[in-house]
């Protein structure tokens, strides 16, 4: 069974984003959680995949129509400071990235 999370950025009533997190292994709607900033997804994905041993086969992303290019922009930033971050403090790459051969 693979385990397959959605990830849907949103904005709220307030014009601030959220990001709906929803375990699709389950096919119950009870699976969702809502998370209001990036450290509140890192401890709620960590949460939820901890129940199947920390393995997680895919993160699905998606967003909302009403979402400006802005927000997943900010988002990315974000994300990309705290690949960086980990990354720093493991001391290795924890994401596939395309290195330009060597001509020969």
């Amino acid at each position: 069974m693979a385990v397959v999370f959605t990830s849907t950025i949103k904005i709220g009533d307030d014009d601030k984003w959220y990001i709906e997190l929803k375990d699709e292994t389950i096919e119950e709607e009870t699976n969702i959680e809502v998370c209001f900033d990036l450290d509140e997804y890192e401890k709620k994905i960590e949460e939820m995949g901890a129940e199947y041993g920390g393995h997680i086969d895919e993160v699905k992303w998606a967003k909302d129509d009403d979402v400006p290019l802005m927000i997943i922009d900010e988002i990315r930033l974000q994300m990309a400071e705290r690949r960086a971050e980990l990354e720093e403090k493991m001391g290795e790459n924890i994401t596939p990235v395309a290195y330009k051969k060597e001509e020969k």
